[in-house]
């Protein structure tokens, strides 16, 4: 037993996270030893959460109830905000993993989406560089950048990228909502399909 926490705590503390379709072993161990493993992590202000439905494990920085949450700091975990593009990358990405989870129920994995079915939408909001090869660069790049957070996977040999199941947890979606609204708006109110990026029911 001994082994298998500290095996899923260490994971667990280099990755963030744990999904059962790359670390079957593992995630089942977080699930095996719940509560051993979240009373570790609890001596470092950090806390085990499970998503059993969509197979992943994930490490949140403990709720205290005089922490502000928009003023949080730990010497473990560094806050990092997105720029505009990569938020508004972010709300498109989980446009379209709900959209999958909709259509294939939640917790299906293999969320694909074809890097040409990307590009119409950042042009809508960002406008149009000119160039096919303009247009793919600055995707590939957000992409690039979205993969160290952990949201997608690497773009494959059919021009497509895979949405991982983090992303269910990673944003607010009223946020994420408001910010899609907000650049419809500010491009004339281009319509490219809905803008809902609420999360499925789970």
């Amino acid at each position: 037993m001994a082994a298998a926490v500290r095996a899923t705590i260490l994971e667990l503390m280099k990755y963030g996270l744990l999904e059962e379709a790359s670390k079957p072993n593992l995630y089942r161990n977080a699930l095996l030893h719940r509560d051993e493993v979240d009373r570790m992590l609890g001596w470092l202000e950090l806390a085990l959460r499970i998503d059993d439905i969509r197979g992943l494990a994930f490490i949140v920085v403990a709720a205290a109830p005089d922490r502000d949450d928009d003023e949080w700091s730990h010497p473990l975990v560094r806050r990092q905000r997105l720029t505009l593009e990569q938020s508004l990358l972010v709300a498109i990405l989980r446009q379209q993993f709900v959209a999958h989870e909709v259509e294939a129920g939640v917790g299906a994995g293999d969320a694909r989406v074809a890097l040409d079915d990307l590009i119409p939408h950042l042009q809508a909001y960002l406008g149009d560089l000119g160039s096919d090869a303009q247009e793919r660069k600055r995707l590939l790049t957000l992409l690039e950048q979205l993969k160290g957070h952990g949201i997608v996977s690497d773009v494959d040999q059919q021009e497509r990228v895979t949405i991982r199941p983090i992303i269910a947890h990673l944003a607010n979606p009223e946020n994420l909502t408001n910010l899609v609204q907000a650049l419809r708006e500010a491009t004339g109110g281009g319509d490219i399909g809905p803008t809902s990026v609420e999360e499925a029911d789970e």
